[in-house]
């Protein structure tokens, strides 16, 4: 069973502008989620890029292609306010400068409205859901937390975190059908694309010896 948290437990040691909240000073985590997908490292994520990016941590043709698509498609204009019409605006490209500004709603809260990483909320995920293993969500606790972050009528919300939380759980779920901590922890920091990266093109080497 998970311990029983408090949010004040979750923001000891929190001195920013945001105190109180429990944040996490890195302007740069939202950022940092997404700057795998920027394969050229220029600012910019096309939907070519999502599609690589996706590729390359193990995703299907059709889901690359559909996420690229979808992800890109819903986030390009949120993120290049101001841009008029234009071939470039065409392109449907996701400036990461600007990601925060393509939050969308009934998510878990573990980014802010500037994209900085809330150190509570994330552990709230563990305290309130993780009923089987305090360290790891079941499909069962992952569509309760799912259900408890809907907003009335974000039904857009809705659909993002679906998306978003499914492909993560059937990218990454181990043997066991969980989806563990530490794994979640490193999508929000990037480091999990990363790590799923490297871990298929060394798998991708063996096969060849």
């Amino acid at each position: 069973m998970a311990s029983s948290l408090t949010s004040n437990d979750f923001q000891e040691g929190v001195d920013d502008e945001d105190a109180g909240r429990g944040l996490v000073c890195d302007e740069n985590a939202l950022q940092k989620h997404v700057a795998f997908f920027d394969r050229n490292n220029d600012g910019i994520i096309y939907p070519w890029e999502t599609f690589q990016g996706f590729r390359a941590i193990g995703a299907g043709y059709l889901l690359s292609f559909a996420s690229a698509f979808l992800i890109n498609l819903g986030l390009s204009r949120k993120t290049r306010p101001g841009k008029t019409f234009s071939l470039e605006t065409l392109k449907l490209g996701v400036e990461v400068k600007n990601i925060h500004m393509a939050k969308h709603g009934s998510d878990s809260g573990v980014y802010d409205s500037k994209g900085r990483f809330v150190s509570w909320k994330f552990e709230e995920i563990f305290a309130k859901f993780a009923r089987t293993h305090s360290d790891a969500l079941t499909s069962d606790e992952l569509k309760a937390m799912l259900k408890a972050n809907r907003e009335p009528k974000d039904y857009r919300g809705w659909v993002a975190s679906w998306t978003e939380w499914i492909t993560l759980y059937n990218l990454c779920k181990d043997k066991e059908g969980l989806l563990k901590k530490e794994t979640i922890r490193g999508v929000y920091d990037g480091s999990l694309f990363q790590q799923m990266e490297r871990e298929k093109l060394a798998a991708a080497g063996k096969k060849k010896e």
